[in-house]
């Protein structure tokens, strides 16, 4: 699979992304001012996805310097992986009064809001970060959005591969199939769904796609029922060609992470299906408990990018290992159990077949790729040895804001990687467990 954690946000075509090539490489913010802390600078510290320290490390540096506008911003960003919205929100804050027109603070703000479902304070940010269809789209919204009725659903999937497809009712009519995949952002239709559903977009937008256009829309959805959960009032998108036609027809629609983290949600790729629940104190002690029980252990959790998830994971190669932040991406569709970046590849001596590449899309545009076989790869207690991955030279452990997350990643665990476990993802405490099996 791809870097499918970078997978254009606005490109929600597929119910896969294949690997992402060869980033932009810019700075990842202008003026940056350095300060120790925990043996390193706060700079350093945030690259390497030492998040807490990093964060202590921008404090003590506005301490000094109030009229920072880099540690500002970036211990806001530090507060919004952890879905810590008061920290995110005060130096967020703390940055745009330094310069309100900042794009990045802008940015950061807005999907803080989004998480929290403040939508029509969102809506100015975005407009203010250059994303005009995002401003449009939330200025719209009415209301409680992503209402939740019922409490808990078990969706079984009717296919495995080449993507994972469960059944689900658009504005109760009759079953649709819909992929899902944590590198995609909101739940997204295909154009003949939408306009079966009565859908009419409150913005759109063109946008490139596989070397040329589509057009991207956006709209609110009355109702969404997996299972015998319902979601209401659910901002939705879709996309369609310049004649009005699907763009893709692999599915109905993709499910993203922006539904995901409105429930707490497992996973359950051993015993085909997924478990969703109201994310309550009670169904989240209850979930904690059941993996804890099945042997799963407690792994972080961050959100970057409005999107994209990442726990602590490693790779191994023939001279030597490494931990570090790494891509969580459940759903979508792909063969390879990971991806590594190219330099994690060659530094880790991670057998790579040259003589093979593979041509592929990463974000719309064309990439290569070449298969990998790590002596390791683990995520907590979940492990493959020598198993088929890949690896792009061109592609850096660090791809800096705008084009990436700004810190760095050694790699991605994509949707094979996955088949023998059960995945719990809570939002409610930022924690990832994972458990071998089927779900209890």
């Amino acid at each position: 699979m791809a870097d499918d954690r970078r997978w254009d946000r606005r490109s929600l075509l597929r119910g896969a992304a294949a690997l992402a090539g060869a980033a932009a490489t810019v700075p990842l913010t202008g003026g940056a001012t350095k300060a120790l802390a925990d043996g390193g600078d706060a700079d350093a510290l945030f690259k390497a996805g030492k998040f807490e320290q990093a964060g202590r490390a921008y404090e003590e540096i506005l301490k000094k310097d109030p009229g920072n506008l880099h540690a500002a911003r970036l211990r806001g960003y530090v507060g919004l992986l952890g879905n810590r919205f008061a920290d995110a929100e005060k130096y967020l804050k703390m940055a745009l009064a330094l310069a309100p027109d900042d794009k990045d603070a802008n940015h950061f703000l807005a999907d803080c809001y989004i998480r929290q479902d403040k939508f029509g304070l969102s809506a100015p940010h975005w407009k203010a970060a250059g994303e005009d269809g995002y401003a449009k789209w939330f200025a719209a919204v009415r209301g409680e959005a992503y209402q939740v009725h019922g409490d808990t659903a078990r969706v079984p999937w009717t296919q495995l591969d080449p993507l994972p497809l469960v059944e689900a009712s658009v504005n109760g009519g009759p079953a649709k199939r819909f992929t899902f995949y944590t590198g995609a952002p909101s739940l997204s239709l295909r154009a003949s769904v939408a306009k079966e559903a009565g859908l009419s977009p409150v913005a759109s937008q063109q946008i490139g796609f596989e070397g040329g256009t589509v057009w991207a829309y956006y709209g609110i959805l009355e109702s969404f029922k997996l299972g015998g959960l319902e979601l209401r009032n659910v901002p939705v998108g879709w996309s369609a060609t310049e004649s009005g036609e699907d763009v893709g027809t692999d599915s109905d629609g993709l499910i993203g992470t922006w539904v995901f983290y409105h429930l707490l949600t497992t996973f359950d790729y051993a015993g085909r299906q997924l478990i969703l629940r109201r994310p309550t104190p009670e169904s989240a002690r209850k979930a904690r408990a059941a993996a804890t029980r099945a042997g799963a252990e407690r792994l972080p959790l961050w959100l970057a990018r409005e999107q994209y998830l990442h726990s602590v994971g490693s790779f191994a190669g023939v001279t030597g290992s490494r931990t570090g932040v790494v891509g969580v991406n459940l759903g979508g569709g792909s063969e390879i159990a990971a991806g590594t970046r190219g330099t994690t590849a060659e530094q880790l001596g991670i057998r790579t077949d040259h003589d093979r590449q593979i041509g592929t899309f990463a974000q719309s545009h064309p990439a290569v790729v070449y298969p990998c076989y790590p002596k390791e790869i683990r995520l907590g207690n979940a492990v493959a040895k020598e198993v088929y991955c890949y690896t792009n030279p061109n592609q850096p452990v660090n791809v800096p804001w705008p084009f990436g997350t700004g810190f760095d990643t050694m790699g991605w665990f994509s949707h094979c990687f996955w088949k023998p476990y059960t995945i719990t993802v809570d939002f409610t405490d930022m924690s990832l467990y994972i458990a071998c099996g089927e779900a209890a």
